[in-house]
């Protein structure tokens, strides 16, 4: 006689961004959504892959606080131009000012995932770093994108799910969905890890 499986425990993304939550919806689990009260003001000198992994596993243990007995997945994304950090920019003169700095060079988006579930002392955090190559866009192509795609809550202004394709020469990745904000092959190792059965 087959047992039935033990039920699994709840999980919860630790975002508010829609990319993560659509990428989420992917692995076809039930998952809630809660806001991580998380300072991302990066620490004098800090690096970018290190501010993301830090934000990561930040937002997961803020938000598995209030949710003990639940799976927690926590993100962050840091755009990396030659071991500066480029944020989301927030409105459209910043990102005009980002993209002419990343056009005809490569900028490694640093993106970091963790999952923390407080009731079995599970943590994990890892990071998928993507190597983007930029055209070298001119004002006109990059004003065009900026209008078309309003990319102001995407670290670098770059959008490769969208218009942004456009904007590329290359990408270089071993996980495809980590450019988008939530790399789900390193999700999915940490979720196996953490006791889901997936899929």
């Amino acid at each position: 006689m087959l047992q039935s499986p033990s039920p699994q425990r709840p999980v919860v993304l630790g975002s508010t961004s829609r990319y993560r939550r659509e990428l989420l919806q992917r692995l076809n689990l039930p998952f809630e959504v809660a806001a991580p009260a998380v300072d991302e003001t990066p620490q004098p000198g800090e690096a970018p892959r290190v501010l993301a992994l830090r934000l990561a596993l930040a937002k997961a243990r803020a938000v598995a606080e209030q949710h003990p007995d639940s799976i927690v997945i926590g993100s962050d994304q840091v755009a990396d131009l030659d071991g500066a950090p480029l944020g989301k920019p927030g409105h459209h003169a910043r990102a005009v000012q980002q993209l002419q700095q990343m056009r005809g060079r490569t900028v490694v988006f640093q993106t970091a995932v963790a999952v923390v579930c407080s009731a079995t002392g599970f943590e994990q955090v890892d990071l998928s770093p993507v190597e983007v190559r930029f055209r070298a866009l001119d004002d006109g192509e990059i004003e065009r994108y900026l209008r078309a795609e309003q990319p102001y809550d995407c670290a670098g202004s770059a959008k490769s799910e969208g218009l942004g394709i456009a904007l590329l020469d290359a990408i270089h990745s071993d996980d495809p969905t980590a450019l988008i904000g939530l790399p789900l092959i390193r999700t999915c190792r940490m979720l196996r890890a953490a006791g889901l059965v997936l899929p």
